[in-house]
């Protein structure tokens, strides 16, 4: 993201380590609120985080598989809790970039879990990287490495709850459209993508997407989601293959705050192999000219059936 900057909240005292622990665990992004995400152990600059499974997170209704876009979403709040636990909860944080490497599927019907830990920080770069993984951390489902900004923008989650944070919780769930380009994906169906008349993808803004609820402002992961979401879809239109690639990796640029406004997305093919695409992807709202966020990866070509391919 590109923010205001601003400095620490110098009026206010800083939080001591429980009582900071206990602020990351009430005051939640929306998205994180809604997932059931929870903090489950918290020491100083790390962080253990658990997803319940949820039929909703499918990213494919045929083999049941978690929409890559979910680890994503989860990767990404988890490190910026292990960012918030390397402080004292003065500053606002905002994610700069996120790498997500894909090791293996998650397995159906299971919990995710995630060790997340800020190795280093400066006055104002916080550096992270984390493991999403079910059984063993030795055995991740997928990698993260990430990079935050300390005084991000003039609001605190930590301090400043929105007033309407403690309303009814909206539902985690995903409309039937068994006709429409995701029938197949109940977590595209949640995030309410879709292509507009030109054919573009567009995310429409709703209140289950927002990260900062203050500004509001969408949640990073969610980006994430959408971005790889829209390139999947378009360069399996483009390559006119029937079968979704399968995502590698993926590395997203937040260029600046994605507010309470739909989102559109390009998605270019930077390079085809035989088995592999390189791909790039920018998102932007009012103005294709200024995106908020880009992103760049490798998607390999599916060959065969499911079973021959895990």
């Amino acid at each position: 993201m590109n923010p205001i900057m601003s400095e620490p909240d110098q009026n206010r005292p800083p939080l001591p380590f429980p009582e900071l622990a206990q602020a990351i665990r009430k005051r939640r992004s929306v998205y994180g609120w809604i997932s059931g995400l929870r903090l489950d152990r918290a020491e100083p600059g790390e962080c253990w985080s658990s997803l319940p499974y949820h039929p909703v997170f499918v990213g494919d209704s045929s083999t049941g598989v978690i929409h890559g876009g979910v680890v994503t979403a989860m990767l990404d709040e988890s490190c910026g809790m292990a960012v918030q636990l390397a402080r004292d909860g003065t500053s606002a944080i905002a994610t700069l970039d996120l790498r997500i490497d894909y090791q293996k599927p998650a397995t159906p019907g299971l919990d995710i879990k995630a060790h997340s830990v800020c190795y280093r920080t400066t006055r104002s770069i916080a550096f992270v990287r984390s493991t999403a993984y079910q059984d063993s951390e030795d055995d991740p489902v997928a990698t993260a490495t990430a990079t935050f900004m300390y005084g991000a923008n003039r609001t605190n989650m930590l301090r400043d709850a929105p007033k309407d944070f403690d309303r009814e919780k909206p539902p985690l769930e995903a409309p039937d459209d068994p006709d429409g380009p995701f029938g197949n994906s109940p977590f595209a169906r949640f995030l309410g993508i879709g292509f507009g008349a030109d054919g573009v993808p567009v995310m429409p803004f709703s209140r289950k997407i927002i990260g900062n609820p203050i500004l509001p402002a969408i949640h990073g992961g969610m980006m994430g989601a959408f971005l790889e979401t829209a390139a999947l879809t378009n360069v399996a239109r483009e390559l006119g293959v029937t079968r979704l690639p399968k995502p590698i990796g993926l590395t997203i640029n937040y260029l600046r705050s994605a507010g309470a406004h739909d989102t559109y997305a390009k998605v270019s093919i930077v390079k085809q192999g035989r088995r592999v695409v390189a791909f790039e992807t920018q998102a932007w709202q009012k103005n294709p000219e200024t995106p908020v966020a880009s992103a760049y990866g490798h998607f390999m070509l599916r060959r065969g059936s499911v079973a021959e391919e895990e």
